[in-house]
């Protein structure tokens, strides 16, 4: 049976274009210890979180199985990046199991009045409910409004975009599937100055349609605005709205995101961030009105741009995909459309793991939350959201990043640290509460944890160990040394993850003087790193020896 009625139009009908005088240039964001008592639910581990509710409403982090401590580094965190210039404002939200845990405002939603960075008269504080530009992560809305209509029998996955625009046929693209663009291999390029060219909405979209592929379909991932402009059109013509109006009537009124829209009111200006000074394009500062010059060249309206939102009510349309589609008693996607959106569509792009608009498994921006199991979706203007799905965790991060000006630092500055604190705040249970020794997090770490031994006889090193270690990129390691300036490895690397806390044993040859346990990361991204407990050694006439060990932190939950 069908959730909703929707009237669907003759395929060959055109999509409710509108004039429009507009202009913007292409913006692809893609390539750009305390140990605490926690009473957590009495099976919980990572991987493994307490009862979630429904809906969203403030709770602590106890009740959500988190530290408090941990979400407290946030707010230093976020104004020191403030500082540093990263961006002149920001708001966090942290939410998981239902539980709000952190939702805080830091700097400045106004500041400067061009991009000289010159400073205002009265700049405007940053506040929780401050309305932002989402820039890209709007895509995320296209691909939900998509699935309704797919849930709906009005199209196939593979089915091909020519289908239903038969003029997007041009220039050999008749093979381009739906699936395609969702998936963004479909062979378009990243971008093109769509503001530059046409007179109005319909010609824009028409030069789209038109655009010739760069790779042929299926070969190649490219992350392109066009893909999703194209899918927007699509539901237009399906459903016989505008993409704005269908999302309205199907996303964010029925889960009561009262603060989501596409070009907000003026009246609402004070309340929205502001974003750049773009004098280029006769636009002058950027504040109200989408920052994307493409999606303000199609009226505001665009399947790749255009949402505005504040974090709390972007927590509630995530919190959807944790729980299996429902926010409260609204059911918007079945639990498996769901699936289909989340799980990896291009496993044959090893590295670009991406379901049906969201980003999978990209430690970029989700550094500790990042997993099998992790989606998310970053935004030019400096927005982000992460969302782990085993963990029922939400973490958004939206800045206003290119007020005034877009070149400034990378975002994922902020991003990074901000996942791996919220990742961090999740404990990992030890086996009887007992300690455990934790190897860290950080770019670039080579961390010892090393004990002086006396091994005459070749001997067994037991362990239990459990560790979220970044896949190739990040490596533990057990080494042994005669004389501790001479170090040879014992046993295989420990990268990836393990499933469980796990018993492990490696032999340690006669000789050995020094035993250390290791942990190297690169630049880039961590996982939740390496903890290792009840370290042994058995000796071959029985003898069981416990090393002292000294180098690392203890944690114990």
């Amino acid at each position: 049976m069908k959730k909703r009625s929707i009237a669907l139009t003759a395929l060959m009908c055109t999509s409710l274009f509108s004039p429009a005088v507009l202009a913007q240039g292409g913006e692809n964001d893609r390539a750009v210890s305390e140990a605490e008592n926690v009473q957590a639910h009495p099976a919980f581990t990572w991987g493994n979180p307490a009862p979630s509710s429904p809906v969203l409403h403030p709770g602590s982090a106890r009740g959500a199985g988190m530290m408090q401590s941990t979400l407290d580094g946030i707010d230093p965190l976020m104004e020191e990046k403030i500082a540093d210039g990263v961006m002149p404002g920001a708001v966090a939200l942290v939410a998981r199991s239902g539980h709000i845990v952190k939702h805080g405002a830091y700097g400045d939603a106004y500041r400067y009045t061009d991009g000289d960075f010159t400073e205002a008269d009265s700049p405007i504080a940053m506040e929780k409910d401050t309305i932002f530009d989402l820039a890209s992560i709007s895509k995320i809305f296209t691909t939900t409004a998509a699935m309704i209509l797919y849930e709906d029998g009005a199209f196939q996955l593979d089915d091909p975009v020519a289908d239903y625009i038969p003029e997007f046929a041009a220039n050999g693209k008749e093979e381009v599937t739906i699936r395609q663009l969702m998936t963004h291999t479909s062979g378009f390029t990243a971008w093109i100055p769509l503001y530059s060219k046409g007179n109005d909405r319909e010609d824009r979209m028409q030069i789209v349609f038109n655009h010739p592929l760069a790779n042929e379909p299926g070969t190649a991932y490219t992350y392109s605005d066009l893909n999703m402009i194209t899918l927007g059109a699509i539901i237009e013509r399906l459903s016989g709205q505008r993409l704005d109006e269908f999302v309205k009537e199907n996303i964010t009124e029925p889960i009561g995101m009262k603060d989501t829209m596409y070009n907000p009111p003026a009246s609402l200006k004070e309340r929205i961030a502001a974003t750049e000074y773009q004098p280029a394009i006769d636009r002058g500062l950027v504040w109200g009105e989408v920052h994307d010059e493409n999606a303000w060249s199609l009226d505001g309206v665009a399947g790749h741009a255009g949402v505005f939102s504040t974090a709390e009510d972007l927590a509630k349309f995530v919190h959807m995909f944790v729980k299996e589609g429902r926010y409260g008693g609204k059911q918007i996607l079945q639990p498996e459309t769901i699936k289909l959106l989340s799980e990896n569509q291009i496993p044959e792009f090893p590295g670009d793991d991406h379901g049906l608009g969201w980003e999978l498994n990209q430690g970029w921006f989700m550094d500790g939350l990042s997993d099998e199991n992790s989606l998310g979706h970053t935004g030019y203007t400096g927005t982000s959201i992460v969302v782990n799905q085993d963990n029922d965790t939400i973490a958004i991060l939206l800045t206003n990043r290119v007020h005034p000006s877009r070149s400034t630092v990378s975002t994922n500055t902020a991003r990074r640290p901000f996942a791996r604190l919220v990742a961090d705040s999740i404990p990992v249970e030890m086996p009887k509460k007992e300690e455990a020794w934790f190897s860290g997090y950080g770019d670039q770490l080579d961390r010892s944890l090393t004990a002086e031994v006396n091994i005459e006889e070749d001997a067994a090193l037991s362990i239990y160990t459990w560790y979220r270690i970044e896949n190739n990129s990040d490596f533990g390691h057990v080494e042994t040394s005669p004389d501790g300036e001479t170090w040879t490895a014992a046993g295989s690397e420990f990268t990836g993850n393990s499933e469980d806390w796990s018993e492990e044993e490696v032999s340690i040859p006669a000789g050995t003087k020094f035993i250390r346990f290791t942990y190297e990361t690169d630049s880039y991204a961590n996982s939740r790193g390496w903890y290792v407990k009840d370290i042994e050694l058995n000796l071959s006439n029985g003898e069981k020896l416990q090393p002292v060990f000294t180098g690392w932190e203890k944690r114990s939950y």
